[in-house]
């Protein structure tokens, strides 16, 4: 491209961008390569609320051992922890934000919202903004939740104000929602596994490094979307 050429016109000679998704390093097994393991930890998992094996389930099948005892965390998580659900949710897609996990939010965007967090509260979410508008509890949890990431432990105050709100129990208990979580998104991104539904990505990788690195270079208007692309972008 010619060095002549203003940053936001050779922007606009950049008709599209197409982006490969990598396949799945770990998939499925087939029913005839399973070990006895392996398929006695399937018929102890589908014969319990879950009812089948799907998603981080698939790589984590490689150990069946590790899984089982996975497996009884989660189910605490999801089916048996105490916390309000509108919390426990928003700790999930915390974490999956935190490792860019897109099937584990994917899974859990519409659970969340479900359960009573703002569609803007979870936009900030993954955008890297702190929400505006949120209930008390949710602040709370969201600024213990982003110390934790961020520092890898919890000053005096927050810690203080995390357990006013939640108990200690309660703290716990989001501990355990973000490990748990955070080691689902582990295996998830090595494994590359791919969405059940055939989305396309739910989460910008990098939302503040994707956008133009010479501030004011590039506008709106210098960007045309092809047919294809308005359509990804579409409101659901």
């Amino acid at each position: 491209m010619p060095s002549n050429v203003p940053p936001a016109k050779a922007i606009t000679q950049v008709s599209e961008m197409t982006y490969a998704v990598l396949p799945d390093r770990m998939p499925p097994i087939p029913d005839d390569k399973l070990t006895e393991a392996q398929r006695q930890a399937i018929a102890d998992i589908t014969s319990g609320p879950r009812g089948e094996i799907r998603g981080p389930f698939w790589p984590m099948l490689r150990s069946p051992g590790l899984m089982m005892s996975a497996h009884k965390v989660g189910e605490y998580t999801r089916y048996d922890c105490p916390l309000d659900r509108r919390i426990n949710e928003m700790a999930t897609l915390m974490a999956a934000r935190a490792w860019t996990s897109q099937y584990a939010w994917n899974a859990h965007y519409g659970k969340t919202v479900k359960a009573g967090v703002k569609p803007a509260t979870l936009e900030a979410i993954a955008e890297g903004r702190r929400p505006v508008g949120m209930a008390r509890d949710e602040e709370v949890l969201y600024d213990f939740v982003t110390e934790v990431l961020a520092t890898k432990g919890a000053s005096d105050q927050t810690y203080a104000t995390a357990v006013a709100q939640f108990g200690e129990s309660g703290v716990i208990d989001i501990l355990g929602i973000v490990g748990y979580y955070t080691m689902l998104a582990m295996m998830l991104n090595v494994a590359r596994t791919s969405f059940t539904d055939g989305r396309p990505f739910p989460l910008p990788h990098l939302p503040v490094q994707l956008r133009s690195l010479t501030p004011g270079a590039a506008s709106p208007d210098d960007y045309t979307m092809l047919a294809s692309q308005e359509k990804e972008f579409e409101a659901p």
